[in-house]
């Protein structure tokens, strides 16, 4: 006879209650989470500091590198600050100081986060070895084997790495290891036109390195509304970045002053380093998630449902480890929703459905809801509203004239359906849009933006001048 389950009248000792691996968003944000409702939790990290890849190689450090290369540019292109035509430059290692200083006040932030929760911490590379317990191999060799009732994954994930490159080689680098570029490169070729690939094109082209941009696909990111995607496309171009389209990698040489890239079209490119920004893989693979009944897919993700619940009932994942939209904000709200789940099973909370993206390019790029492709291929009978920066009081004093917001609304109900902009604070003009967007009981309408009074000069008045502009189409 075969030995039956643990029946529903058997108590079980646990460790905690909930075990969390991974301090990234998700983690932390299932962690406080659950810690306000009581919960016993401990929270592993193999990373010797909290923060997990958003904020050590990630989301943090791109952002903050992205911020100082914008001031730079701001600054040699003002008359007020330029007057002798010198311009200012700065190297890539000038800038990382910034970011370095952000990280640290992040982790201070964090930490604090966990020890006032009363969050346990506990730093080493974590495995499982059943359901419901984890080997933890700690940075002195030691071993501890901890439990709980219920486990979160939120390992994020690392980027892809083909085994015919050469990551090891000090010209060749990931988004993660072009934090630690050593020398000031004069030309550098990005492999991979994503969020992360455009965004470094725009920093190394801002800090006056040549750059070479090689997209897989057809255009710059497919997923965003076309003119949006095409203003981007041509703002590179206009700022001297070479993008080939439909292009892909054969093998890359390496020497030690230089990386040659051989492209299947026949093509070959040289330059001083190389940035393979093509991918982005789970962390599950030192997991050892059979011993929990669980399976990663090809891309090392695992599949949840709505709860972020995996085919293991007591076993939860959030953030890039599921993949989609692997967003460092969509994940702090999956690792609360997930946390929720835990503690009460007829939780009803859901993740948004129309969640702002922000792309960090110079200038930005911010999106909520449908774009004109999506809304033309649902025949859904829509208007637009446009506002140019340029035209804003407030662009003109600071100086940041490229760029442009569009409300897309339906003709006839008037309902707000998708907000694009693109441009300086993009990512924080949206928000204004996307409150309205959220409004229930026919709140949600282009007519409010109208209708009421904004600040100025403001560039959320962006708003009121491409309602007024998309009324007045309609006849």
């Amino acid at each position: 006879m075969t030995k039956s389950k643990t029946s529903k009248t058997e108590v079980k000792s646990f460790d905690y209650d909930v075990i969390i691996i991974g301090t990234g968003p998700g983690g932390e944000g299932a962690a406080m989470n659950l810690a306000k409702r009581q919960k016993k939790v401990a929270i592993i990290e193999r990373y010797h500091q909290v923060g997990g890849g958003c904020t050590h190689w990630g989301t943090i450090p791109s952002k903050a590198l992205r911020q100082s290369v914008s001031r730079l540019i701001e600054y040699n292109s003002n008359p007020l600050f330029n007057q002798n035509d010198q311009v200012k430059q700065l190297t890539f290692q000038d800038i990382l100081s910034h970011a370095s200083s952000v990280i640290r006040k992040q982790v201070n932030l964090r930490s604090g986060f966990y020890n006032r929760n009363r969050v346990e911490h506990i730093f080493g590379e974590a495995s499982f070895i059943d359901a419901h317990t984890i080997r933890v191999l700690h940075p002195d060799g030691s071993v501890e084997k901890i439990s709980a009732k219920q486990i979160v994954i939120a390992t994020g994930s690392r980027p892809y790495q083909p085994d015919n490159i050469d990551f090891n080689h000090s010209r060749v680098y990931d988004s993660d290891s072009i934090l630690s570029l050593k020398h000031a490169p004069r030309h550098i070729i990005i492999y991979g036109a994503g969020v992360i690939g455009s965004e470094y094109a725009s920093i190394f082209r801002g800090l006056g390195v040549k750059v070479d941009l090689i997209n897989t696909r057809e255009r710059l990111l497919s997923f965003l509304d076309t003119e949006m995607s095409d203003s981007l496309s041509y703002h590179l171009w206009n700022n001297g970045v070479v993008i080939r389209h439909g292009e892909e990698i054969e093998r890359v040489e390496a020497t030690d002053d230089a990386v040659v890239v051989h492209l299947k079209s026949g093509k070959k490119m040289r330059a001083d380093c190389l940035l393979f920004a093509n991918g982005r893989t789970g962390n599950t693979a030192d997991l050892n998630l059979t011993a929990a009944g669980l399976k990663a897919d090809s891309r090392g993700q695992l599949k949840v449902n709505d709860c972020y619940q995996t085919d293991v009932d007591n076993i939860y994942a959030v953030g890039d480890v599921i993949g989609y939209p692997s967003l460092a904000s969509a994940a702090f709200d999956q690792g609360r929703i997930a946390a929720l789940a835990m503690v009460d099973s007829t939780s009803k909370a859901k993740l948004i459905v129309d969640i702002p993206t922000g792309i960090y390019t110079i200038p930005e790029i911010s999106s909520v809801g449908k774009t004109e492709q999506e809304l033309t291929a649902a025949k859904i009978p829509y208007e637009v509203g446009r506002a140019q920066f340029k035209h804003l009081a407030r662009a003109q004093i600071s100086n940041n004239l490229v760029g442009s917001l569009k409300i897309l609304f339906h003709r006839e109900t008037k309902e707000i359906l998708g907000i694009h902009c693109f441009g300086e604070n993009a990512a924080e003009i949206i928000h204004i849009g996307q409150a309205i967007m959220q409004q229930k009981n026919g709140g949600n309408t282009i007519e409010y933006f109208v209708e009421t009074t904004f600040n100025y000069p403001t560039m959320a008045e962006a708003f009121r001048v491409a309602a007024l502009n998309g009324l007045n189409r309609l006849f």
